[in-house]
This record gives structure tokens, C-alpha cells and sequence, in this order.
């Protein structure tokens, strides 16, 4: 969702890449949540984390306690923001329940991509100046 998100809200500013300490494949309620918001996800891919990846990285955003744990050493320059989000897939309850997570989870990350995009702006707009 953060990926879409930022892709969405960036408007092509920022390279926005998306990967995890592992790969675990296309979630279906997190696209219809998306897609809910006018956003599609579909086409992602669920990829692990590559030190490629990372090579190429100005700022690295973990989003869970067990990526935040296991984040491999960052090179040199990465700036690194962890944000605490509980994973919705392990909600339980009814699918209107577990939905109604998912979308509390869209919005919080969508705000959280907000913020963080405001302020990745703000310092390309100092630095240039």
C-alpha cells in the first residue's frame, strides 16, 4: 500500500521502490482496499530486498517490528525511518471486520506517505536552492 500510495501522491518526483526482509506474494484485500481510494496496486510485485536495491537507495522506510529487526546494514548516505504498523493480514474477525482494519491501515499509510513525501520535497527544494 505504500508503494501505490507514494507513486500516487509523489507525482513522478521520487523513485519509489518497494521490498521486504522476504517476498510474499500479491495481497487481494489490500488491492481492493486500494482500489477503494482510486489507487491500483495490482501490477506490484511482492520482491525481497536486494543489496542492488539498496546501492541505489537515498531512504529507506521499514514498516513492521520484524523489518525494523532484521533490516540489513545500510550504506553509506541511506537515511533510514521506521514506521510502527501492524500488519493487517493477521486481522481476525469477520471480512467486515478484517476490511475495516485494512482500510484504517490505507489511511494511516497514505497520511504516513504524505508526511514523508512533504518532507523528502522540502529538502530537495533546500538543497537546490
Amino acid at each position: 500500500m505504500a508503494e501505490g500510495w507514494a507513486r500516487q501522491l509523489c507525482g513522478g518526483a521520487l523513485k519509489v521502490r518497494s521490498a521486504g526482509i522476504e517476498a510474499h506474494g500479491k495481497n487481494p484485500r489490500a488491492i481492493a482496499v486500494m482500489r477503494e481510494a482510486g489507487v491500483d496496486i495490482s501490477d506490484q510485485e511482492s520482491t525481497a530486498l536486494t543489496g542492488e536495491m539498496l546501492s541505489q537507495a537515498d531512504y529507506l522506510v521499514t514498516v513492521c517490528g520484524h523489518a525494523d529487526e532484521h533490516c540489513p546494514a545500510l550504506p553509506a548516505g541511506v537515511q533510514r525511518e521506521h514506521w510502527p504498523l501492524e500488519d493487517p493480514a493477521v486481522a481476525t474477525g469477520t471480512e467486515e471486520e478484517i476490511m475495516a482494519v485494512y482500510r484504517n491501515s490505507r489511511e494511516d499509510i497514505r497520511q504516513r506517505v504524505a508526511d514523508l513525501i512533504e518532507r523528502l520535497q522540502g529538502r530537495q527544494r533546500q538543497s537546490s536552492a
